[in-house]
């Protein structure tokens, strides 16, 4: 089994920072991509951003300049860097990634999503 484990959700102002941090564990063999994707009360769940294995990124255009997509190959973590937060950031963001396991062939897994709440 693969799982993954989300934390760094909070409350925070407009104008503020908050990171979100993603670790994976289980029967890993490799991790293709990683991505983060969120969804707020009454919206369809978005791609906010994917890495690759080889660390290209994509950004969504409503949160290019502002978020930061990385990972660690070694320890099969993700984290997004979120700045210049605004109340439209608003929502539940989840971790996404996947790969191949050691016994089991392809994966994909999501995490339990975390809350990021922007407001004065």
């Amino acid at each position: 089994q693969v799982q993954l484990v989300e934390s760094g959700g909070g409350l925070v102002q407009p104008g503020g920072s908050l990171r979100l941090d993603c670790a994976a564990s289980g029967s890993i063999f490799s991790i293709n991509y990683m991505a983060w994707y969120r969804q707020a009360p009454g919206k369809q769940r978005e791609l906010v951003a994917t890495i690759t294995s080889g660390r290209s990124t994509n950004y969504a255009d409503s949160v290019k300049g502002r978020f930061t997509i990385s990972r660690d190959n070694a320890k099969n973590t993700v984290s997004l860097q979120m700045n210049s937060l605004k109340p439209e950031d608003t929502a539940v963001y989840y971790c996404n990634a996947g790969g191949y396991s050691d016994l089991r062939g392809s994966f994909e897994v999501w995490g339990q999503g975390t809350l990021v709440t922007v407001f004065s």
